[in-house]
């Protein structure tokens, strides 16, 4: 699909069928995945393992999400930075970035495996075995933690292929595994009896699978190709790929806080009680692979949606952004209540699918404690379907404060304080359970006053009003790139270069020609370095919706390049044109005192006010450089002229005339 075609499809289709269209790979990719964890989890229930087993299982969990985390970091931010490249026509560094996250997470799960060997008795007691379950956990974690480095090479390859433009077939080596997985799991459980080694054994088996079929893919891939070359680590590359994956890490490692503090709050009280140490442990297993299949479908319409909302964002057709935030939230809401109704009503059914207790002193308290934890540690779980929507909306508009807080206010800020404080003050193993209903409350109210101004924020508009621009008549010759500091005069300074050697200027323009490139709006591309926060400027500009603009930009900066001689000014020109011949790369810059003084004549701040733009525009100008270059802005070795912009804005462009007759 061209970007005409993106226009008229992502801007204009009807949203109820862009919703269908990009949600359901993502909701049945991500329910495969939860299949994963819950599927051994019931077919040990359901044998002589029973609740030791499915505790077992509870306390391994954890170390799985670990795995996780590493393999998506590495796997969503080289699929991240592979659209990127994609956009840019790089698939020289892409090449390299996905063959060192082949290398990196290789060498990971192997780190992993050093590591948790050894100390697997203590880690399994850490995360809540008992004396009674340890045996099973570590004879589960033996076989898991074996097969570690196919389990994260599957995942982390997995986002690549979907990022290549091949979703179907990511799903069907998911859907394979865990087919296999459920066949093999009745065979070795029940048939060969041979236990808790039997469900890891299918569980492996069925990852292999899911490899093998991954692994296939990479000799047919459709817009890169690895060779023997991309596997040498280039950690330059990778860089990008990384923090762009930060966000999935993050993510996932909050899971794992979430399930160590919660796991061993319930062991410590759970043995004080009359449930013990193992029903807790088993029945809160249940309660997160149930509570995980619920999440999966509201993340999986909202991750689906997610580019047809940062176009739109982008584009500023912001009655189309209102309409899709309703529709997910509809659907977030039904999700929830429908669950809620069933965690309410019928939780002992819910409980019974993973078996019934044959191996405690007391079943009835099994029974009565999974009633009790389904009825009341998810009672809100509409609102924390809510909560998480919410934080992935705000990533998709470009609002990584608020996605960040979004996230952190329920499970960070509430949760893990309250799970500490209720069972200390109030006494006994059920209080910890108020504990998730209370941090849902306090996390709804916070997601609601992020999200109702903001909504009202986006006025309705002209999204059609596009100014038409094209590219200016010119001949073969030198190509400038001006960056400049704030208040250095260096835009100034291009204009005259370019009126004196008779060539076009871009500045203005450029974002103009980035609109109609990518249907974006005019202004949003503009203010991309404007709109930044300072202290997360890197995640704004991983947002999908900025990396849009960006693509979009660089696209046309090339462009303009290829249409012949002429002036560009800032938007990391010099970065971009850097495989270009005859590119002239120019840096001009001024004392403090200066540039305030411009600042303040130009736009007639004051002398505070002056000195704070200048910061803030520079520090945003850096980042952005940073960002899309991984160098350092204002570096001279990127520079083949620097210029202090001092000596005065005519001498500055003699400077420039004469240095270009010269190099000529």
């Amino acid at each position: 699909m061209n970007q005409e075609q993106t226009q008229q499809f992502l801007g204009k289709e009807k949203i109820s069928k862009l919703m269908l269209k990009f949600s359901i790979p993502c909701v049945l990719s991500l329910l495969v995945s939860a299949l994963y964890n819950i599927v051994d989890q019931i077919f040990i229930g359901n044998s002589e393992l029973s609740a030791l087993g499915n505790a077992a299982t509870g306390v391994v969990f954890p170390i799985f999400i670990i795995a996780q985390a590493f393999a998506w970091c590495f796997g969503d931010g080289c699929a991240a930075y592979l659209n990127i490249c994609q956009g840019k026509r790089d698939t020289k560094n892409a090449t390299k970035a996905i063959g060192t996250g082949i290398v990196v997470t290789l060498a990971s799960s192997l780190l992993l495996m050093a590591i948790f060997f050894p100390l697997k008795t203590q880690l399994l007691t850490l995360f809540g075995a008992s004396e009674n379950s340890i045996g099973y956990a570590i004879e589960y974690f033996n076989v898991i933690l074996a097969f570690f480095p196919i389990y994260m090479l599957s995942n982390m390859m997995n986002a690549v292929i979907r990022a290549d433009g091949s979703p179907a077939w990511s799903m069907g080596s998911m859907v394979a595994g865990a087919l296999t997985n459920i066949v093999l799991d009745p065979v070795f459980i029940f048939g060969t009896k041979w236990g808790m080694f039997g469900a890891a054994l299918a569980t492996v088996i069925g990852q292999t699978v899911s490899f093998i079929i991954t692994l296939v893919y990479f000799f047919r891939t459709k817009t890169f190709k690895l060779n023997l070359k991309s596997f040498i680590p280039n950690f330059k590359a990778f860089k990008g790929a990384l923090q762009l994956g930060t966000s999935s890490f993050i993510t996932q490692m909050t899971i794992v806080i979430i399930s160590l503090a919660c796991n061993i709050l319930l062991a410590k009280y759970g043995a004080m009680s009359q449930y013990g140490v193992d029903i807790p442990i088993a029945i809160i297993g249940i309660e997160s692979k149930v509570f995980t299949v619920v999440i999966n479908l509201v993340v999986g319409i909202v991750l689906g949606c997610q580019p047809i909302i940062s176009y739109n964002m982008g584009a500023k057709n912001y009655d189309r952004v209102k309409e899709l935030y309703k529709k997910i939230l509809l659907c977030t809401v039904v999700i929830g209540l429908a669950s809620t109704a069933l965690f309410e009503l019928a939780p002992r059914a819910v409980v019974s699918m993973f078996g019934a207790p044959t191996n405690i002193p007391n079943p009835e308290d099994y029974w009565v404690f999974g009633e009790k934890t389904f009825r009341i540690f998810l009672c809100l779980v509409t609102f924390t379907c809510i909560i998480k929507m919410t934080s992935i909306f705000f990533q998709a508009v470009g609002k990584p404060i608020r996605a960040v807080v979004a996230s952190m206010i329920r499970d960070i800020v509430c949760f893990i304080p309250l799970i500490i404080i209720y069972p200390a003050v109030f006494g006994g193993v059920e209080a910890i359970l108020f504990a998730s209903p209370s941090a849902d409350l306090i996390a709804m109210i916070v997601a609601m006053a992020l999200t109702v101004p903001f909504l009202r924020s986006l006025k309705a508009s002209n999204a059609e009003a596009k100014n038409e621009v094209a590219l200016k008549p010119s001949k073969k010759g030198v190509i400038i790139t001006i960056a400049r500091e704030h208040g250095s005069s260096g835009k100034q300074i291009g204009k005259l270069v370019a009126e004196r050697l008779g060539i076009p200027f871009y500045y203005k323009e450029m974002t103009a020609l980035a609109a109609q490139e990518s249907g974006l709006d005019k202004e949003f591309i503009s203010d991309i370095n404007a709109n930044s926060p300072t202290h997360l400027h890197s995640l704004y500009l991983s947002t999908d919706v900025v990396q849009q603009a960006v693509v979009a930009q660089d696209k046309v900066i090339r462009k303009i390049a290829d249409n012949g001689s002429c002036v560009i000014v800032g938007r990391a020109a010099d970065y971009v044109l850097r495989d270009y011949e005859n590119v002239v790369r120019i840096f001009i810059y001024a004392p403090d005192e200066y540039k305030i003084k411009r600042v303040m004549e130009i736009y007639g701040d004051s002398a505070e006010d002056a000195k704070k733009n200048v910061r803030r525009s520079d520090e945003a100008r850096s980042s952005y450089y940073k960002s899309i270059s991984e160098q350092t802005w204002g570096d001279r070795r990127n520079y083949e002229l620097m210029i202090d912009s001092s000596i005065g804005i005519d001498a500055s462009v003699d400077t420039i005339c004469a240095y270009l007759q010269n190099r000529a």
